[in-house]
């Protein structure tokens, strides 16, 4: 690919404490110079995978996307993601970027440069030089909002996740992306956002609403939400947090009531809900996320609650794993061979727990407990 960079000490000063950085990019596809911001993680590692977020209109949303998605990360859960933002205000360049033919819906001239330039220029680029997901979204707001649909209408959309603030539809928009999204054989997260403030566009989108809701898909996770307070300069900053909410949602730890009403009324075996979730986090996202501990702490719990003593082995293998240092996973090993009716494998595996770090509520102490308690009844 050709490509030739004017840096603002993007690759000379860039490490891994870094957060933000712009450059001009001189793009073969448009014959111009445009500017791009990048945000990456603090801890950004290039042997773990980041989802990419492609933000247009970037001099409204990219810092906010930033903002939000830090925030998300650290108390949310939501993965670490790299961010490429797209600057389009400088002399309304958005609106060539954008426009759109008003007979056929489709983009113009310029918008058929601006669509191959990200797609063919600025992704390529990063996912060659940086650990990015194949999991990939784009975030645009009123006329940037309608463009991002036009990916959808590739054989195989490049984005996985859209999320669509106050879109100015095209011709048509209200009844194709619905259409397109049912015939879409792949996991596809649309979100849409609109604000109270009513415009002659209001109607179009809500028709849009309406159709998409009636689409009966697995594949498809749409979200639609409406903010009455917000105007149209406001929206965005109601709106981005809810998005990642949505989207990632189930990065999120197991929450109080999604054990109440999830786990504890499952007939299936405890320990299958957090296989589940982590396999499917895998399989949407293409990462592979660490198990968190409040999660494991959940399956545990479920399983003494529902008495399901078998998930305790799966689990205990998991935490081996995950926490190898610490006494999690010999410690569930020697609860589950206790339940078994096996008190000398029993002993033996709580007093390897004794030997390793401690952890969350569990002590040494209480191993050693376990250990005097089957001394005392089966007279070792």
């Amino acid at each position: 690919m050709q490509r030739l960079l004017v840096l603002f000490t993007f690759l000379i000063c860039y490490g891994v404490n870094a957060q933000i950085t712009k450059e001009i990019f001189e793009s073969f596809k448009l014959q111009e110079r445009r500017d791009v911001s990048y945000y990456f993680p603090e801890e950004y590692n290039k042997d773990k995978k980041h989802p990419l977020i492609v933000v247009l209109d970037a001099d409204y949303l990219f810092e906010q996307v930033v903002a939000t998605a830090k925030y998300y990360s650290k108390f949310h859960g939501m993965p670490e993601s790299i961010i490429v933002g797209i600057h389009q205000s400088k002399e309304s360049i958005r609106l060539d970027d954008c426009a759109f033919d008003r007979q056929t819906g489709l983009p113009a001239e310029k918008g058929n440069q601006f669509f191959e330039f990200l797609g063919m220029e600025i992704i390529p680029y990063l996912d060659l030089n940086y650990n990015t997901a194949p999991f990939k979204m784009i975030v645009g707001y009123d006329i940037t909002g309608n463009f991002e649909n036009y990916w959808l209408f590739k054989e195989h959309p490049l984005f996985d996740a859209y999320i669509n603030i106050s879109p100015t539809l095209a011709p048509d928009m209200e009844t194709n992306i619905p259409m397109r999204l049912e015939a879409l054989d792949q996991q596809i997260f649309y979100q849409l956002i609109l604000e109270g403030e009513k415009s002659k566009n209001t109607p179009r989108i809500l028709a849009m609403d309406k159709a998409i809701k009636a689409i009966d898909k697995e594949t498809l996770h749409y979200y639609f939400d409406e903010y009455p307070s917000a105007d149209h300069l406001s929206v965005p900053t109601y709106g981005i947090g809810k998005a990642f909410d949505n989207i990632f949602g189930m990065f999120k730890p197991i929450s109080p009531k999604e054990y109440k009403t999830q786990i504890l009324t499952s007939e299936e075996p405890v320990f299958n809900y957090l296989e589940n979730k982590y396999s499917s986090i895998e399989n949407l996202f293409g990462i592979k996320k660490p198990v968190d501990l409040n999660d494991v702490m959940a399956i545990y719990a479920g399983s003494r609650k529902k008495e399901d003593f078998e998930s305790l082995k799966p689990l205990s293998d998991l935490c081996k794993a995950e926490f190898p240092e610490t006494m999690l996973g010999f410690y569930f090993e020697g609860e589950y061979y206790e339940q078994l009716g096996e008190p000398k494998k029993a002993l033996r595996t709580f007093e390897k727990a004794f030997g390793m770090e401690e952890i969350d509520f569990l002590t040494k102490e209480m191993a050693l407990e376990k250990i005097d308690a089957l001394k005392a009844d089966f007279g070792y």
